[in-house]
């Protein structure tokens, strides 16, 4: 397992009064691609300013590579920050823009030219060096603001939102390419978005925030498939979540039938929150159903069909190759591995704490 590279500790930090982030710890290991995903105002982008060192936190420490960094400037740090504003120099050529840092730094000429060759063909925009910001689409001056960003070869790339103002096809390409761009530069990239399916496609850890509290970290496939509170649930993916009752082990009461599960350790007879994604549930003829209901809403999706059923006094909601139309009486039934027991939060402050880990 790679070396940790970044350890916050018991950060803090409140703007006018009001808490951001309340006693975080976070830790980053060195060529991971962490995403910091949760909803506007939960503390991602603060986190990362306090990483890149725009903003200092009002308590705590950023510890990089074992050497405490909490007071140091920007530009003392070996991070480089892309905006969703790509922030290129409009009066800039390309070559300009990317060689900027580099001069700054007094880097010799002939450095500065086999950076910008070596940067460009890195983000496939060979040829472009004398072209100007303005004549590029928004989706290749996204590749030369990390081009500039690379060229000053930093251990960490921070990225706030970098794709938020592409259209969702250039979007999706854009992913892959950082994807490739992190596996061919063996840096660590620290990424901002409040976009889950992002998250999911890139990541190696999602730490979901919310409220200034960490919520859940994992890999995609475990945030997504064993989400940790109600929270995690509802913000990653569709989920169904139901008020449930545990009888015993591997036994819960989802809305007054028995369903066997594989959870343990929740007790007898306590009430606690059950998850079922949409693909986790199965339609079938209604006696053969666990639970019967009526299908009351039907939309094609393109790869599967969405519907609401109605069963038990609760609107499911299920996706489905299978196509049942508006009306038809179906049954329910969930395999014991696709259902997630999570202990109910004893309060709201409960529930927007979280782990905090």
């Amino acid at each position: 397992m790679s070396k940790i590279l970044i350890d916050l500790k018991n950060i803090n930090k409140a703007f006018d009064g009001q808490m951001v982030l309340d006693d975080l710890n976070l830790y980053i290991r060195e060529n991971e691609f962490l995403t910091l995903l949760g909803p506007s105002g939960c503390g991602k982008t603060t986190t990362l300013r306090i990483l890149g060192g725009f903003e200092m936190p009002d308590s705590g420490k950023v510890i990089f590579d074992g050497a405490d960094i909490t007071k140091l400037p920007p530009n003392k740090r070996q991070l480089n920050t892309v905006f969703q504003k790509y922030a290129l120099f409009p009066h800039m050529t390309i070559a300009e823009n990317i060689a900027f840092g580099l001069k700054i730094k007094n880097k010799s000429k002939s450095y500065i030219d086999d950076k910008i060759r070596y940067a460009l063909k890195l983000v496939n925009l060979e040829g472009y060096e004398k072209r100007m910001p303005d004549s590029l689409s928004g989706g290749q001056q996204q590749r030369i603001a990390i081009a500039r960003a690379i060229v000053n070869e930093p251990e960490v790339l921070l990225l706030d939102e970098p794709l938020g103002a592409l259209d969702l096809k250039l979007r999706q390409d854009m992913q892959y390419e950082l994807i490739r761009l992190k596996n061919e530069l063996g840096i660590t990239f620290i990424y901002v978005t409040h976009d889950q399916e992002e998250a999911l496609t890139m990541s190696d850890t999602i730490v979901v925030m919310n409220q200034g509290y960490i919520q859940q970290i994992g890999t995609p496939e475990k945030i997504y498939n064993e989400p940790e509170n109600a929270f995690v649930a509802d913000f990653i993916g569709d989920s169904n979540i139901i008020s449930s009752t545990m009888i015993e082990d591997k036994l819960v009461d989802i809305l007054g039938t028995r369903f066997p599960c594989v959870d343990t350790g929740f007790g007898c007879n306590r009430p606690v929150d059950v998850v079922i994604r949409p693909e986790d549930v199965c339609l079938s003829a209604p006696d053969l159903g666990r639970i019967n209901g009526v299908v009351t809403h039907l939309i094609f999706k393109g790869v599967h069909y969405e519907m609401e059923v109605s069963a038990a006094g609760y609107e499911w909601l299920v996706h489905s190759t299978s196509m049942f139309p508006v009306g038809t009486k179906v049954g329910i039934n969930v395999d014991p591995f696709n259902i997630q027991i999570m202990n109910k939060p004893a309060s709201e402050d409960e529930e927007a704490v979280g782990i905090n880990e």
